[in-house]
């Protein structure tokens, strides 16, 4: 019995279930962004906080961390259910295949689960949608919930994405944002070190992939790792 799940959110530092492996790599064809509303961790049906999801945009990479469970049915059940109660605002279920930096043509993995939202307002009561960057800082300078603040939330995602190397210019210029909102509301942030990210690496070129439509869990197959 084994499943692979990939984190590209607060899944990267903090997993929060017992697993067997993880690999660092990425995905293609998805692009991460601040459009999903959390209303019961880092936030409040009131004043909803901003936390990751993915657009899937042809020929974009969104790098993450890949996790393995392995052993039994009751392993696997506990993991997924853990997961499925922690992302419950996220609506989708997709497969993807996930690659390493060593290899980025030939995927490492197939079939990884990988958890998303559908991009619209009428069917997804939690997507927020885009928004400009000062309204998206004010949002998560400001939004608390039962499991801490908003800011912490990126500002944790900021250093996971640098200690894995690679960081990702959005979150960089958001996260920074975010600090001069707090600095102007009297926070103190204003003299935490800001990270400073390298140029963003250039996209992989695209491969031809087929996009794999939601599907129940049960329905999954298992992942198979491929020869590198």
């Amino acid at each position: 019995m084994v499943f692979w799940v990939f984190g590209y959110g607060s899944l990267v530092w903090n997993p929060g279930f017992e697993y067997d492996e993880k690999v660092i790599g990425f995905i293609k064809d998805y692009k991460r962004a601040f459009d999903l509303a959390c209303i019961d961790h880092r936030g409040t049906p009131e004043n909803p906080a901003r936390t990751c999801t993915l657009e899937h945009i042809e020929g974009a990479v969104c790098w993450g961390t890949a996790y393995c469970v392995r052993g039994s049915s009751e392993r696997e059940r506990a993991a997924m259910e853990y997961l499925e109660r922690r992302e419950c605002e996220y609506d989708q279920k997709n497969l993807v295949e996930f690659y390493k930096e060593a290899d980025p043509l030939q995927p490492f993995l197939t079939g990884v689960i990988v958890f998303t939202s559908t991009p619209d307002k009428v069917s997804n009561k939690y997507y927020l949608g885009p928004a400009p960057l000062e309204q998206m800082a004010m949002q998560i300078a400001t939004a608390v919930g039962p499991c801490g603040n908003n800011r912490d939330y990126l500002f944790l995602l900021e250093k996971a994405l640098f200690d894995i190397g690679h960081e990702e210019d959005m979150v960089i210029e958001l996260a920074n944002e975010v600090r001069k909102v707090l600095a102007t509301l009297g926070n103190g942030v204003s003299k935490e070190k800001q990270l400073v990210g390298s140029p963003l690496k250039m996209p992989l070129k695209s491969q031809t992939q087929t996009y794999i439509p939601t599907s129940q869990l049960l329905l999954l197959p298992k992942a198979v790792a491929m020869d590198s």
